[in-house]
C-alpha cells in the first residue's frame, strides 16, 4: 500500500512539473515568436519609427530678460508659477476607497482657501451652491473612474506653498509618493510680471504668448527690444543611454539680456501725479508728458493718461504720435533764422502787422525777437522766415531736413512716428501747379506750427538741443545691456553734433526766457523764483475725426521748456487736450513747473535740500501680513525697531456688498482684496494706499472701477 501511494505521489508531481515545463516552453515560444515578428517581420516599421523619434529636434524656450529702471529696480521680470492639479484617473485614486465625508472635507478646504470665484462664501446661497467645490467634486467623483478628468485644476498661478498646502488637505493627504507616483501634481510655467503696475505702461510695454508657447513683446520696449530680451532657443533630441531613452541637450538655451532703462522711478511717479492733477482740474480728454536729461538725452519719465469713463488711466503713447504743434514750433523756426543770418540779434525788430491772412493781436506792432517769442507773434515769426525762404518755399523743408528733423529718433518707444511737413514745391503729387500765393500761405503757417504734424518727442529734442548748446542728442529709453559675459553701457548718440552754433543756441535760449519771465509773456503762471524755467506755450485746435475742419470746442495745450535756465539739466514737454476756455499757461505749463519745483525740493537740480523722502532713505516695509508679526520679523531681519500699519477695516474682514477699506495696504494686497470683491482697480502713484476713490463702506457694485492713490 505504501509503495503504491508513493508511486501515485511521484506520478502527480511529475505531471505537475510537466505542466509547468510546458507552460514555460509555451511562454518561451510566444516570446521568440514575438521577437521574430518584431525584429524581422516588423523591423522596417519599427526602424522607421525609431528614426523619426531620434531625428526629432525639440526646441527649448529661453528665459526672457528683465527690464530694469535706472537704479536697477525691476520694471518687468519673469516669475515661475504653478498650476496645482489632480489626476482622478490615477491608479491610486481608483484603488482608494471613496469616502464622501473626506470629499466634503476637501471641498470645505478648497472653498476657504481657493474658491472658484472671489469671495464665494459671502455670496448668495444659490451662487455658493453653483460654484462650490462640493458641487464640482461630487460631479467628478460620481463619474466612472475612466471618465474622470486627468487634470482637475485646483489652483492657477499658485506657488509651491500652495502645492504643499493642497497636498495636506483631507483625502489628498492619503496619497504618498512623489512625481508620477502621486495623483496630485503641479505644472510649472513662467509669467511676465510688472512690479510697478501701470507705471510707464506704454513705454515699458507688454508681452503675449503665440501659438508656439513663445512670449514676445507686442508694445513698448518689450516689442522694440524683443530680439535682445527673448534670448536664444536651445535644442534637444532623443538619445539611447544605458538607463534608457532620454533627452540630450545639443544646444542649451541662452537667457535674454537684461535691459536697464533710463526711467527714474521717483521722477516717473512725480510726472504721472502732476499730469493727472492738471488733467483732472482741466477736465482733459488726455495728456502726455516727457522729462529728459539735457546732456545725455536719457528719458527719465514719460506719462500718458486718458479719461476713460470718468477715470484717468494709462493711454495710447501720444508722446511719439504726430500732432499739429502750434506755437511751440516758433523757437525752432527762430533758431533756423538766427543760424541762417536772417536776424542777427535778439533785439533785432520785425514788423508784426497783418501778414498772410494772419493778424497779431499783441501790441506793439513792431517787436524784437525776444518779444516775438514772449508774446507768441505768428506774423512776426512768419515775416522772419520769409526773409530767407519766400522765393523758394520748398527750401524751408530742406532746411529742416538738414538738421535731422525727419530722421527716426529710434528712442526705444514703440509706434514712434516722424514729423510730417509738406515740401512746398510748385506742383502737387498729381502734377498740378500750385500758385506761389498758396505756397506762401502754407510757408507762413508752417513757420508758426500749423499745416504740420510733429510728435512731442521731436519738439522736445530740439528744445533740448537749444539748452545743450546746439547739440542734438538722441532721446532714448535704453541705457545698458546686461547678460552672460555682457555688460555694455550705451554711449551718448547725437543725431547731429550741432544743429546750430552755440551762439545761436544762446540767442534762442534768451528768447525762451521771455514767455515765462517777460512782462507780457504767455507763460507767466509758470514763473517761480526758486527755479528759473524757460519755455514756450502752444495751442492748436484738433481736427474733427470725420474731417471737415477744426473742432473749436477743444484745444491741445502744449508747453515745452527746460530748467534751470542758467545751467539746464532737464527738458520737459507736456501736451493736453482739454475743452476750450483755459490756456497752455494754466495746464501743460503747470505740469512742467510742478515737476521743476518737486525736483528742486528734493535737491535734484544741484541745489541744497533737506528732503528725506527718497526711496534710498525709506524705512524698509514688510507688507500684507494680517498677523501681528512685526516684532518677530524685525528681530529676524536685525532691525532696530518695527511697527505695524493697521487699517480700520482690514481686508480679511469685509462686510458683504460693501467697499472694503484698503488704506495703508501695499498695491498687490489692495488689488487682491478688491478683485476678490469683483472690483476693477486702477493705480495712481506707487507705495502704500493713501486714498481710494470709492469710500470704505459704500455700496459695492460688481465690475465697478476704483482708483487707488499710492504714496511712498
Amino acid at each position: 500500500m505504501a509503495a503504491a501511494k508513493n508511486k501515485n505521489n511521484k506520478t502527480t508531481i511529475l505531471f505537475r512539473y510537466g505542466i509547468i515545463t510546458f507552460g514555460f516552453l509555451l511562454f518561451a515560444a510566444i516570446v521568440v515568436s514575438r521577437l521574430f515578428t518584431t525584429t524581422i517581420i516588423e523591423a522596417p516599421e519599427w526602424n522607421e519609427r525609431a528614426k523619426k523619434d531620434f531625428a526629432r529636434i525639440d526646441t527649448l524656450k529661453p528665459e526672457r530678460g528683465d527690464i530694469l529702471a535706472n537704479n536697477g529696480n525691476i520694471l518687468a521680470c519673469n516669475l515661475k508659477v504653478y498650476d496645482v492639479k489632480v489626476d482622478l484617473r490615477h491608479n491610486k485614486v481608483k484603488r482608494h476607497k471613496l469616502s464622501w465625508a473626506q470629499i466634503d472635507s476637501l471641498a470645505d478646504s478648497l472653498d476657504r482657501y481657493y474658491p472658484r470665484i472671489p469671495d464665494l462664501l459671502s455670496r448668495h446661497p444659490d451662487t455658493i451652491k453653483k460654484y462650490s467645490w462640493h458641487t464640482r467634486l461630487k460631479c467628478e467623483f460620481e463619474k466612472a473612474p475612466d471618465k474622470r478628468p486627468r487634470a482637475l485644476r485646483f489652483v492657477k498661478g499658485g506657488s509651491l506653498q500652495d502645492f504643499a498646502r493642497i497636498k495636506s488637505f483631507p483625502y489628498l493627504r492619503d496619497f504618498k509618493g512623489k512625481g508620477f507616483r502621486n495623483p496630485v501634481y503641479v505644472e510649472e510655467r513662467n509669467v511676465r510680471i510688472y512690479p510697478y503696475g501701470k507705471m510707464a505702461y506704454r513705454s515699458i510695454g507688454r508681452v503675449n504668448e503665440n501659438i508656439h508657447g513663445e512670449f514676445h513683446g507686442y508694445s513698448g520696449l518689450e516689442k522694440d527690444l524683443d530680439s535682445l530680451l527673448y534670448g536664444k532657443e536651445g535644442y534637444a533630441k532623443k538619445v539611447t543611454l544605458t538607463s534608457g531613452v532620454s533627452n540630450w541637450v545639443t544646444r542649451p538655451t541662452q537667457r535674454g539680456l537684461n535691459v536697464q532703462t533710463t526711467i527714474d522711478i521717483d521722477l516717473q511717479d512725480m510726472l504721472e501725479e502732476q499730469l493727472l492733477r492738471v488733467c483732472e482740474d482741466a477736465h482733459a480728454e488726455w495728456g502726455t508728458a516727457i522729462l529728459m536729461e539735457v546732456a545725455t538725452g536719457e528719458i527719465k519719465a514719460i506719462a500718458n493718461l486718458e479719461n476713460i469713463n470718468g477715470v484717468y488711466g494709462e493711454a495710447l503713447n501720444r508722446a511719439v504720435r504726430g500732432f499739429e504743434p502750434g506755437s511751440v514750433m516758433k523757437p525752432i523756426s527762430l533758431m533756423i533764422a538766427f543760424e541762417d543770418g536772417l536776424v542777427k540779434s535778439v533785439n533785432d525788430v520785425i514788423d508784426c502787422s497783418t501778414f498772410q491772412r494772419t493778424s497779431d493781436p499783441h501790441a506793439p506792432s513792431v517787436k524784437s525777437m525776444k518779444q516775438v517769442i514772449e508774446m507768441s507773434s505768428n506774423t512776426g515769426i512768419a515775416r522772419v522766415i520769409f526773409r530767407g525762404y519766400a522765393n523758394d518755399p520748398a527750401r524751408f523743408y530742406d532746411r529742416l531736413e538738414k538738421i535731422g528733423f525727419f530722421e527716426p529718433m529710434r528712442s526705444g518707444i514703440a509706434a514712434e512716428e516722424t514729423p510730417r511737413v509738406r515740401r512746398l514745391t510748385g506742383q502737387d503729387a498729381r502734377g498740378n501747379n500750385i500758385t506761389m500765393t498758396s505756397r506762401h500761405l502754407d510757408l507762413a503757417r508752417q513757420a508758426y506750427g500749423y499745416n504740420t504734424t510733429i510728435p512731442p518727442l521731436y519738439t522736445l529734442a530740439y528744445y533740448n538741443a537749444i539748452a545743450n548748446g546746439g547739440r542734438l542728442v538722441r532721446p532714448h529709453l535704453m541705457k545698458r545691456l546686461i547678460g552672460e559675459g555682457i555688460d555694455s553701457v550705451l554711449k551718448i548718440d547725437y543725431i547731429r553734433e550741432q544743429v546750430c552754433s552755440p551762439e545761436t543756441a544762446e540767442k534762442v535760449k534768451i528768447c525762451l526766457r521771455e514767455p515765462v519771465w517777460g512782462d507780457h509773456g504767455t507763460a507767466r503762471a509758470v514763473r517761480d523764483e526758486r527755479v528759473m524755467i524757460a519755455g514756450k506755450t502752444g495751442t492748436a485746435y484738433p481736427v474733427y475725426e470725420h474731417g471737415g475742419g477744426y473742432d473749436t470746442s477743444r484745444r491741445r495745450y502744449a508747453f515745452a521748456g527746460f530748467f534751470p535756465y542758467e545751467n539746464p539739466k532737464y527738458s520737459c514737454i507736456a501736451l493736453i487736450l482739454a475743452p476750450s476756455g483755459t490756456s497752455a499757461n494754466r495746464t501743460s505749463g503747470q505740469v512742467v513747473k510742478n515737476m521743476a519745483l518737486k525736483m528742486y525740493s528734493r535737491g535734484m537740480l544741484d541745489n541744497a535740500s533737506t528732503f528725506t523722502g527718497s526711496r534710498l532713505n525709506d524705512t524698509p516695509v514688510v507688507a500684507a501680513s494680517t498677523r501681528g508679526m512685526a516684532a518677530s520679523l524685525g528681530k529676524a531681519l536685525g532691525a532696530s525697531g518695527a511697527k505695524t500699519i493697521r487699517t480700520e477695516n482690514p481686508g480679511h474682514n469685509i462686510a458683504i456688498n460693501a467697499m472694503p477699506n484698503v488704506m495703508g495696504y501695499d498695491a498687490p494686497s489692495a488689488i487682491r482684496i478688491l478683485e476678490q470683491q469683483g472690483v476693477n482697480v486702477r493705480l495712481r502713484g506707487s507705495g502704500r494706499v493713501v486714498s481710494q476713490s470709492i469710500p470704505p463702506g459704500a455700496a459695492l457694485t460688481k465690475g465697478s472701477v476704483i482708483t487707488l492713490t499710492l504714496r511712498i
